[in-house]
């Protein structure tokens, strides 16, 4: 290894126990600084140390530190000389059960750098590190932002540490007991630890969908894109459609053959859209919006659910819509558009619907979009009011799928309405 790839070890950064898990690699350093959202700041005050959390971002070979104005470590570091801090990073990555106590332990990683920090003074450089600051809580976010004003620019403070100290320590692997421990009848292994974004809770009044930045990386089968019709507009399901959707089909007569009760106040609808986005979260449905065309007024939800990416396989469904845009071709419309995209973008070879036996209406709008019925399947979900209900199986195949696109076009081009 060669020096530009490698911290050179000094005093503060050589190790005296466990060795084998030290590096002084870049590399390594830098994915861990990269990673991490938050560090430790320590230094020391009046003969004392102190040790502050706070956000931190690597650009090329220094690391910043956001603070504020009025802080200890900032006002220390207007000195020319800077301020001498050690700034640490841990990811934790696993608990390691051994059979015995003693060998309990982690798995980790973890970044330590020693220098002195510097106030950064030009405003250029402190507007250049806090935009990629918030480029790092959420990539695209500095342009879905307003920016600093010039008060709030004086008031927060930027320490700049270059990186020429730094020392990585990690452990990885399983247990590692003692010989004669092994024949204990004790569990052991490793309990892996993730940090992962859960669902984004929109603040009170946001009107706007999450952006799709704040969206974890998933397969295209469990992702929503916006889709577009003459009639319907489909977009994901978010938290700023509750009042909308209250307003459009909390209706005793749409959730009459649903499988949950009537909302009867906007938190209630607001439990049933966290409820879907829930399932969205956890690769169970797919929920979108419906939306008129027309007006862009929220007038319904619907479903992809059911998701079988190994087989190529998807159902549709959950579908609610309010009385006033029943038979109108919205819904004739949205089918068709979640048909191609099952389809056509992902490629599947089978689409389901599943309905209430007793529900002869949702069964007649189904045949009408040129599925086919299969069975019933008994005792199938459990009913609000506690009873079971049996489902009729419905299904297309991609070889059918022309001619009924086909048809479901002729259909919307009728002056009649339509299901």
């Amino acid at each position: 290894m060669t020096d530009s790839l490698a911290y050179p070890k000094t005093e503060r950064t050589t190790a005296f126990r466990d060795r084998g898990r030290v590096s002084y690699e870049r590399a390594t350093a830098n994915a861990i600084f990269d990673e991490a959202y938050h560090c430790h700041l320590g230094f020391v005050h009046d003969g004392e140390p102190r040790v502050l959390p706070t956000l931190q971002v690597r650009i090329g070979d220094i690391l910043y530190v956001h603070g504020s104005t009025g802080s200890r470590p900032l006002l220390a570091a207007r000195s020319g000389e800077g301020l001498h801090v050690c700034v640490t990073v841990t990811h934790l990555d696993g608990l390691v059960l051994g059979r015995s106590q003693f060998h309990h332990s982690a798995n980790y990683r973890s970044a330590v750098a020693h220098g002195r920090a510097h106030l950064v003074t030009r405003e250029s450089e402190k507007l250049r590190v806090l935009t990629a600051l918030v480029e790092k809580v959420a990539r695209g976010r500095s342009a879905d932002s307003r920016p600093p004003t010039r008060r709030e620019l004086a008031e927060t403070a930027v320490l700049a540490l270059p990186l020429t100290e730094v020392s990585v320590k990690a452990r990885v692997g399983g247990v590692v007991d003692e010989p004669e421990d092994y024949a204990l009848d004790h569990w052991a292994g490793v309990v892996p630890l993730r940090l992962m974004p859960g669902l984004p809770e929109p603040d009170a009044g946001v009107a706007v969908p999450v952006p799709d930045y704040l969206h974890p990386a998933r397969s295209p089968w469990l992702t929503a894109p916006p889709m577009h019709g003459d009639h319907v507009i489909l977009e994901p399901l978010d938290m700023s459609h509750v009042e909308g959707l209250f307003a459009a089909i909390a209706d005793d007569e749409v959730y009459r053959w649903l499988t949950r009760r009537t909302p009867t106040s906007v938190d209630e609808m607001a439990g049933q859209v966290a409820e879907a986005l829930r399932q969205y979260e956890q690769g169970v449905r797919i929920p979108f919006v419906q939306r008129s065309a027309a007006t862009g007024e929220v007038v319904g939800t619907t479903s992809h659910y059911a998701v079988d990416e190994v087989n190529r396989a998807i159902a549709i469904g959950w579908t609610a819509i309010g009385r006033a845009w029943w038979r109108t071709g919205i819904n004739t419309e949205a089918k068709l558009l979640l048909l191609r995209r099952a389809f056509e973008d992902l490629g599947a070879v089978r689409v389901e619907w599943h309905t209430d036996l007793l529900n002869v209406r949702s069964q007649r709008a189904i045949e009408r979009l040129g599925a086919l019925r299969e069975g019933v399947l008994r005792r199938h979900k459990l009913r609000p009011d506690g009873t079971w209900r049996d489902s009729v199986t419905y299904s297309m195949t991609d070889a059918e799928w022309p001619n009924a696109q086909f048809r479901l076009r002729e259909m919307l081009r009728r002056p009649a309405p339509v299901g």
